[in-house]
């Protein structure tokens, strides 16, 4: 038989709770301290029942007992995990080991609570429950746009402007007009680029990545032209350029401001004959490619200055593309965090599934100066170096969760910047410390007296009115 609460499963109602326990008394405490702080309740006596009655419903939690006469617990337990994998199952149990609760756990349990158990040990384990399954079901719902937008997007973010940049790859991505891609570094200039090559009709062929600050000055001219034998010391043999290594491809040139002056020239031929002519040699050869540039300086600017060419500088940006710094697009934090987790996850076949909420403020409010990359370079430390299955604000670098390590072992707030805030954070902790004293003292007075208000005021030497106002200040109510 199923016993509902008297708040009927309302709208109002923190969560839904089943309890399942064979003792009625232990049923209709859960129900009466549950529904005390807004949850809507019912239960049953039956373990089979229960087993039914969880699978079939929309539960939040389910509190189960392990002896039931008609169903055993652990059974139970496998036909509601099994069924219903999203409800949180929290055993509770008077015969509590720590064999049955290690295997409780492994069958797909959340908690244990061994009785007799106090109002405080319950509500304790159902508020982390749910805020468990609440972390879960962000975490889920982030994945689940995250393929979505994987789907519908060659590039991750929901941001209006990368909205606008993805709109833009997929209009110009099927012509071979010559696109630069401008933005600070690490703002994933290289993904927008592959992102065109990939929506193109040379996604068959090669896409080539080079980034021109990271080659010897004196021989960028052979690498992206090629050179023969015995063009200069040490040219030993025929050598292809990246312009004929990316033939009937993409060719990515990152940090193309850094090109010399006097090989702009070249370059410039290069990108209005579509011939290619490597160093040392008389002949040329066709070039097939479509080009695209990146840079993370004003180009124009270093035009006005005479260190950039001006007719350049236009054959290049045909197509200009600006990536804005992550800082400026903070809805992408979550959905770009997700990614580099399940990537990073995937190659070091990591635990962690997911952050918390106050994890994921903290990244979304944190400024990024490396931008993308460094949240790809932070993401991969954490699924490295963190063993559990979310990532706190606890486990982020000192730099974006503002914590002194020194404060999550003392479990304080921030560390005090001057003697006046050391003074307030003193105090503070003293009213805390006492607050805690206190309500031990209210409960200790309560339980030698059996919970006879006023014989318990009598004994500690207060009023009765003002022991009851400290009962209600603690929230502490009669049996309890």
């Amino acid at each position: 038989m199923i016993e509902a609460g008297p708040t009927g499963g309302g709208q109002s109602a923190k969560g839904r709770v089943l309890v399942v326990d064979d003792e009625r008394t232990v049923c209709i405490s859960c129900k009466r301290i549950l529904e005390d702080e807004g949850y809507s309740v019912e239960f049953t006596l039956s373990g089979a029942e229960g087993a039914r009655k969880a699978a079939e419903g929309q539960w939040d939690i389910v509190l189960l007992d392990l002896k039931m006469p008609d169903l055993p617990g652990m059974e139970a337990l496998e036909r509601i995990h099994t069924e219903r994998p999203e409800t949180v199952i929290i055993i509770i149990t008077g015969y509590a080991t720590i064999q049955t609760s290690i295997e409780a756990i492994k069958k797909g349990a959340f908690d244990y609570i061994p009785k007799p158990f106090t109002p405080e040990e319950l509500m304790l384990s159902v508020t982390k429950a749910l805020e468990d399954r609440r972390l879960r079901s962000e975490n889920e719902y982030l994945k689940e746009e995250l393929y979505r937008v994987r789907r519908a997007s060659p590039v991750i973010g929901r941001s209006r402007a990368m909205e606008e940049i993805t709109n833009q790859v997929l209009k110009i991505a099927p012509t071979d007009f010559t696109v630069m891609i401008c933005g600070e570094s690490g703002t994933g200039k290289e993904i927008i680029a592959h992102a065109v090559h990939e929506n193109s009709l040379r996604r068959e062929k090669p896409f080539v990545a080079v980034d021109i600050s990271a080659l010897t000055p004196t021989l960028v001219e052979s690498e992206l032209f090629g050179h023969v034998r015995g063009a200069f010391t040490g040219a030993v043999r025929n050598r292809p350029g990246y312009f004929s290594i990316a033939r009937g491809g993409t060719l990515f040139l990152d940090e193309i401001a850094n090109i010399g002056y006097d090989l702009q020239g070249k370059l410039l031929r290069v990108l209005e004959t579509r011939r290619v002519r490597p160093v040392g040699s008389d002949n040329e050869s066709e070039c097939d490619i479509r080009l695209i540039t990146a840079t993370n300086q004003d180009l124009y600017r270093l035009v006005e200055e005479g260190k950039f060419r001006e007719d350049l500088y236009y054959r290049l940006s045909v197509i200009p593309i600006t990536v804005p710094p992550l800082r400026n697009r903070a809805e992408d934090i979550p959905l770009l965090t997700m990614h580099f987790l399940e990537l990073a996850s995937g190659a070091a076949g990591g635990r962690t599934k997911g952050f918390t909420t106050e994890a994921m403020a903290k990244l979304v409010s944190y400024q990024w100066p490396g931008n993308v990359r460094e949240l790809k370079n932070i993401v991969e430390r954490l699924v490295g170096t963190v063993d559990s299955d979310l990532i706190g604000i606890e486990h982020l670098p000192r730099e974006i969760s503002g914590v002194n390590p020194h404060q999550v072992e003392l479990g304080i707030g921030p560390v005090p910047d001057n003697v006046e805030e050391l003074k307030e954070s003193k105090r503070q902790l003293k009213d805390k410390v006492y607050e805690q004293i206190e309500r031990a003292f209210v409960l200790s007075a309560l339980d030698k007296s059996g919970w006879n208000i006023t014989q318990a005021s009598l004994a500690v030497g207060m009023q009765r009115p003002n022991f009851h106002a400290l009962m209600r200040k603690y929230g502490i109510r009669k049996g309890e």
